[in-house]
């Protein structure tokens, strides 16, 4: 054996017995196994198991932010996430011209940007009305699906007449990111549908439903049933925009003729082509109906 010593050795034989003792401590503290809190525990939280935890998630934390941004109510906006900004159409389409793409495409996608455009300017025109309100808390803040497209437009004209403005996201298999317009406390990302639908539902007060797809004619079948089966009691205003669309894709007549609904159910929504007459349509009713009466409700 050696006869010299490690430094740790003449270290051990010349420190104090408490630095002696305090190293010992830390050594027994960080070997020793610590347990998780059952709330950081994310193995946990992300089980089958904790599933009721994460539903009651995606209804406290919401309201909560809503509370600290004294969000009373809103008007939703669905629509497509694929239409295009008028400028980006047309550019696109003078692409698929040089390079002959798809120009049919194309032009359609130009011929729609308009709702685009429609749904910025009555997104601006709504937020300028809702401010010069004068409330203390904000009253009928727009609201839409916080993707691309037409839920871009919506919560752009709110940002431009520097409005606070929502976006529900949803975590999609594809990346649906939140766009850029949305009020950064006020966007949100869900996981489940009906968590998503129902925050769209409790706190609206008037609906616009612009041209769209699978997902904006499921939000706007699944209100429309809600209001007629009285599940929704509140009075609920809900725009359909853009008859060359909607009178083409969506066939009522037919529905009436079987007998598969009633020749009032029609009435439950308000169809046009025209921003002026959404906006003198949705003020008019919110005024009368909704005004006196702020916050959730079904």
């Amino acid at each position: 054996m050696s006869g010299s010593m490690s430094g740790f050795d003449v270290w051990l034989r010349t420190a104090p017995v408490g630095e002696i003792s305090d190293l010992m401590t830390q050594s027994n503290q960080e070997s020793r196994y610590r347990a998780v809190k059952a709330y950081k525990n994310e193995q946990f939280l992300g089980s089958r198991d904790a599933r009721g935890l994460r539903i009651l998630a995606e209804y406290l934390e919401p309201e909560s932010r809503f509370e600290e941004m004294s969000i009373e109510d809103t008007i939703v906006v669905f629509g497509s996430a694929r239409i295009k900004t008028k400028q980006d159409a047309q550019v696109a389409l003078e692409q698929a011209r040089a390079r002959g793409g798809d120009t049919t495409r194309a032009e359609m996608d130009l011929h729609m940007s308009r709702y685009y455009e429609a749904t910025r300017d009555l997104s601006f025109r709504l937020t300028e009305w809702s401010k010069g309100l004068g409330e203390g808390s904000r009253r009928f803040v727009i609201c839409s699906g916080g993707g691309p497209g037409i839920m871009e437009a919506a919560n752009r004209g709110a940002s431009e007449a520097r409005g606070e403005n929502v976006g529900l996201n949803i975590s999609l298999p594809f990346e649906q990111n939140d766009n850029p317009y949305i009020t950064r406390r006020l966007s949100f990302e869900f996981h489940y549908f009906f968590m998503r639908k129902f925050w769209f539902s409790y706190l609206a007060k008037a609906m616009i439903v612009m041209p769209g797809g699978f997902g904006t004619m499921d939000e706007f079948f699944e209100v429309v049933t809600l209001v007629q089966t009285q599940k929704i009691k509140k009075r609920l205003p809900i725009v359909l925009f853009g008859k060359e669309f909607w009178d083409e894709v969506l066939a009522f007549e037919p529905l009436i003729r079987f007998g598969t609904i009633s020749p009032e159910d029609v009435e439950l929504f308000f169809t046009t082509d025209s921003v002026d007459e959404a906006f003198d349509y949705l003020v008019s009713e919110l005024t009368q109906h909704a005004i006196a009466d702020p916050g959730g409700s079904l």
